[in-house]
């Protein structure tokens, strides 16, 4: 199953199906994502042309995804989708922004922590077609923006970041 097709079908998703019904689909339940995951890439961004695009060729049945910490050198020097080139830089440029506009705890946790509440999601380079090596965001290009850009100001950034990180199962 890939994304083109789950996106194909809109008995997975509409505007009027909450989450909790997506995730008990049959089709998604199959899965056994976490639930963050499935939220985050198949609810929030399974529909959207250009992120089904970029993401067309993985199966998303041969995916695992296990919590990690990732270094915020690794995160700043990340890609993300051919369709999304150059945003991640684009919010690294105006970090303050990108948090003012974000709910104030998500701000404070930043500056406490200098890390995000929500971990992103990577996907491992070789679910993609073609194959290639090294992790890509997925999800969370502003997360990882507002860490590039508090790492160029030397504001306070953590060295290790938890996020989502999808490899091949099996």
């Amino acid at each position: 199953m890939n994304l083109a097709g789950l996106a194909a079908s809109t008995q997975f998703r509409n505007d009027d199906i909450t989450f909790e019904e997506f995730r008990m689909n049959p089709v998604i339940a199959s899965l056994q994502w976490p639930d963050d995951v499935v939220e985050q890439f198949l609810y929030d961004h399974g529909d959207n042309g250009a992120f089904v695009y970029d993401y067309r060729g993985v199966d998303l049945a041969k995916v695992a995804w296990e919590l990690e910490e990732i270094s915020a050198k690794d995160l700043s020097e990340m890609p993300t989708g051919a369709s999304d080139v150059g945003c991640i830089e684009g919010y690294a440029a105006n970090p303050d922004h990108w948090l003012s506009v974000r709910r104030p705890e998500i701000t404070r946790h930043w500056e406490t922590h200098g890390t995000w509440m929500r971990p992103p999601i990577l996907i491992d380079r070789q679910l993609l077609a073609p194959p290639v090596s090294g992790l890509q965001v997925l999800e969370g290009r502003t997360r990882v923006g507002i860490l590039r850009g508090r790492r160029n100001q030397r504001l306070l950034v953590a060295p290790l970041h938890q996020a989502w990180v999808g490899r091949p199962s099996g």
